[in-house]
């Protein structure tokens, strides 16, 4: 009879049954991080797009929330009111990220199955997901 710190003590044989639910929770992650990684890929590749101030001003972001463009109409530009325009571009801006940051924040949950990960206090955005 040995002694394991994981296992306490055993006569030396392992359960086959154990091991093979070790086996198949192991392929469930693997296979779980793979849809995570292609959903990932999948929404980086998209492009959200959002407006503010009638059309005036349109941001466009990726699924990496980075600016793609930002496109103003001319009747935007005002130069005795800047401020009218500052407002509008961080509108538009915030909205396009938004948007993307939803987009990521779904797809993850469903690639994850709508597995309760907050037990674990992990939080998939710091893993870079």
């Amino acid at each position: 009879m040995g002694y394991s710190a994981r296992r306490g003590f055993t006569n030396g044989s392992q359960n086959p049954a154990g091991s093979r639910r070790q086996a198949a929770l192991q392929q469930k992650i693997v296979q779980m991080q793979a849809e995570m990684t292609a959903a990932q890929e999948e929404v980086e590749a998209q492009e959200f797009s959002a407006t503010s101030g009638g059309g005036a001003v349109e941001a466009v972001a990726n699924g990496k929330r980075e600016l793609v463009s930002l496109n103003i109409k001319p009747e935007a530009v005002d130069p005795q009111d800047t401020e009218m325009l500052q407002d509008l571009v961080v509108t538009a801006v915030n909205e396009a990220l938004r948007q993307a940051q939803e987009a990521m924040d779904k797809r993850m949950e469903s690639a994850s199955g709508n597995l309760n990960l907050g037990g674990f206090n992990l939080n998939l955005g710091s893993l870079g997901l």
